[in-house]
């Protein structure tokens, strides 16, 4: 329990460096048309930004459509397949980019379900399952794929200063955890 609640707090804080980092984000998503978000940042122009999903894990879990944006919301780019971002760790479904340069600036990935695709270059345009009803995973048959597929989603990303997932929501005792560090840190800073 206290290792699922430090890495819950670590992912609570934006992660940092002060040279680019590899960073992992986890989680599990509940209906065919949810869509989880990463948010990173590069202080400087950058080369060689990989953004990846190694989730699929030859059919154990979802088959998802990537999308890399700017913090304005304009689609850079969408992928279905492409297990070649990071051979050693994707299967045939998973899906991400290799980014030859991008940018100084902020930037936010996301990770839908096969063939919940972005409905225009901005993501006010929403998504192709916005109006649907939800469907639980383990009821819905994925187009090209199957039924009951794995909740599971994994990303990763290399050669990014920091990175955030809004969409992760922490258990309660971690934010009690997370408070009363919190009174702990204000009360040491008020002795010194």
């Amino acid at each position: 329990m206290l290792k699922k609640t430090l890495c819950t707090l670590a992912l609570l804080a934006p992660i940092s460096a002060a040279n680019a980092a590899l960073i992992n984000f986890e989680g599990d998503i509940q209906y065919h048309n949810d869509v989880v978000t990463i948010n990173f940042t590069l202080d400087n122009d950058a080369t060689d930004v990989r953004v990846w999903t190694d989730s699929f894990e030859s059919g154990t879990n979802f088959d998802p459509i990537t999308a890399l944006w700017r913090a304005d919301g304009t689609l850079i780019e969408q992928d279905d397949d492409n297990p070649n971002v990071d051979p050693a760790t994707q299967t045939y479904y998973d899906s991400g980019f290799t980014l030859p340069t991008l940018a100084a600036g902020d930037y936010f990935f996301t990770v839908a379900t096969y063939n919940n695709f972005a409905n225009g270059s901005n993501i006010t345009d929403g998504f192709s399952f916005d109006n649907q009803t939800a469907i639980a995973l383990a009821d819905w048959d994925q187009p090209a794929n199957s039924s009951d597929m794995g909740t599971h989603w994994s990303v990763w990303l290399d050669g990014v200063d920091s990175a955030t997932n809004p969409n992760e929501v922490p258990e309660p005792s971690s934010i009690a955890l997370l408070g009363l560090g919190l009174l702990g840190l204000a009360r040491f800073r008020k002795q010194s």
